[in-house]
């Protein structure tokens, strides 16, 4: 991140500005530019390039905002990607400035850059966390063999900072995405779901069917898209994958 005339200044990818799936009611959504992992199903190839998109400030964001702010009344500000933890300074700076304006917050991301280690890295955190009204949480996988597969990447930091935004008292949706083969397995779902029923601060659960939607951004880009040979899951099969993740929160709620 750098400075420009005094806001801070990092990368985004794209902006939307009519969000009706990122977060409660209507909201401002910023893409955020880079991502570690390469999860077999991204529909944002796009956006793993830390140095693609383009440059914006903290202020011009919030401009854009204000022109719109009553559309956002019942909603707010969503920053996704990429992974926005990729730009933790200037991800902290929007957030602590959006709260000044009395703008909702709310971080979409999937916690792998969380480095529980890292004192520095915690003191940042430390004021992300205070400045985030809402951090919609996407759980890849909840066994770390299987979410290596899938990601490229261990899940340790992802559930430890699941762990943290619990202590710290901070709101959270979990997301988790189930695609045939990879996330639909009763064992995993239930194990997922006896995870969850251990964190106080979670509010909701959206269990999303894989589509192959992006297929298409792969092959303009001229890339091989990992799973073209995987079918768009049916609706139903997803609400049977969420029946069984609820199991799971019952028996660890059951178990107090």
């Amino acid at each position: 991140m750098t400075e420009e005339k005094g806001s801070p200044v990092g990368r985004i990818h794209s902006i939307e500005t009519y969000g009706t799936v990122d977060g409660p009611g209507v909201r401002f959504v910023v893409f955020f530019q880079g991502c570690p992992m390469r999860c077999l199903y991204c529909h944002n190839p796009d956006t793993w390039d830390p140095k693609g998109g383009r440059q914006a400030d903290v202020e011009e964001l919030l401009a854009q905002y204000e022109k719109s702010r009553e559309y956002y009344r019942n909603g707010g500000l969503t920053v996704t990607g990429g992974e926005p933890m990729m730009q933790l300074e200037f991800l902290t700076a929007l957030f602590e400035e959006a709260g000044k304006r009395g703008i909702h917050t709310c971080l979409d991301t999937s916690g792998i850059c969380f480095r529980e280690e890292d004192p520095l890295f915690m003191e940042q955190m430390d004021r992300l966390a205070k400045a985030t009204d809402l951090v919609m949480l996407d759980i890849k996988h909840i066994e770390d063999g299987a979410h290596r597969r899938l990601t490229g990447h261990s899940n340790s930091p992802v559930l430890a900072f699941a762990r943290y935004l619990d202590r710290r008292g901070v709101r959270m949706w979990i997301r988790h995405v189930v695609a045939e083969g990879y996330t639909t397995d009763a064992e995993s779902l239930e194990a997922l779901g006896y995870f969850i029923g251990g964190l106080k601060m979670v509010k909701a659960l959206d269990v999303l069917p894989y589509h192959s939607m992006g297929k298409s951004k792969y092959e303009s880009l001229g890339m091989a898209y990992p799973l073209k040979d995987l079918p768009d899951l049916p609706k139903e099969r997803a609400v049977r994958a969420k029946e069984q993740i609820l199991k799971g929160i019952r028996r660890k709620r059951a178990e107090g």
